[in-house]
């Protein structure tokens, strides 16, 4: 499944780093891969931002390592005793930012990594934490995906972005798309938006999350889920996965 936004800073990374550790908890195997080579970050929330990384996408799609390699078992760290959750990241580093922006690399090495990765290590779901905006490497994951989720924000730009985002999801024929609300502000009504997105969009609303001072304070420095099962982003976490489920 993707996780997806048009533009950046909705959350969406947030997002499918949580859901992988509620599908986890629920005895899945579920592996998060951080396909946003240019501005990654994903292996943060996994509190792997200060660790230098052994193997990472970037050297998988520069032939240097199998996608196994950069496959990271992060069951036992995170405390997680039913499931097994692993993470794929994307390298931080500047150098390799930039050689792969600068070089590129083929878009079906991706989409084999994808296949190879699943069959690998047994998996129930791979979640792809895309790249914001409709690039080729987010049209490739679309393409392959079961299961869409496009993130936005109570956002006239966000707003416009999401329509793009569906009309090619549609073309795309994307067998199941869903919209998330993120960062509601508290002045609106959760009935009220969904009626009007759901009406604008043609596209079922799976749930909304405010803007909760939790995640304020949290920073991207932790898992919600994991560390706070019972707090309201954890339940909105519930809502998404029971989708999938």
């Amino acid at each position: 499944m993707c996780i997806h936004s048009f533009r950046g800073g909705t959350g969406k990374s947030n997002i499918a780093a949580n859901l992988a550790a509620v599908a986890a908890l629920d005895g899945k195997r579920v592996a998060v891969i951080d396909t946003d080579v240019a501005s990654p970050g994903i292996h943060v929330i996994f509190g792997l931002g200060r660790q230098k990384l052994k193997h990472t996408l970037n050297d998988y799609l520069r032939g240097e390592c199998d996608i196994k390699d950069a496959c990271m078992d992060m069951t036992s760290e995170l405390g997680i005793r039913r499931g097994q959750l692993f993470l794929i990241p994307s390298s931080m580093s500047a150098t390799d930012i930039t050689r792969i922006l600068r070089e590129g690399f083929e878009v079906s090495d991706l989409k084999n990594g994808f296949t190879e990765v699943i069959k690998a290590k047994n998996l129930d779901y791979l979640i792809i934490d895309t790249h914001p905006g409709l690039d080729r490497e987010t049209l490739l994951s679309m393409a392959t995906t079961d299961f869409l989720f496009v993130v936005a924000r109570i956002d006239e730009q966000d707003l416009l972005g999401t329509a793009a985002t569906l009309s090619v999801a549609s073309k795309l024929q994307v067998p199941d798309t869903r919209i998330i609300i993120n960062k509601k502000p508290s002045i609106y009504e959760d009935k009220a938006i969904i009626e009007e997105v759901e009406r604008k969009f043609k596209t079922k609303v799976v749930t909304i999350i405010p803007m909760l001072q939790i995640l304020t304070e949290v920073g991207s420095r932790y898992i919600v889920c994991l560390k706070h099962p019972e707090s309201e982003f954890t339940q909105r976490m519930q809502e998404i996965y029971s989708v999938i489920k």
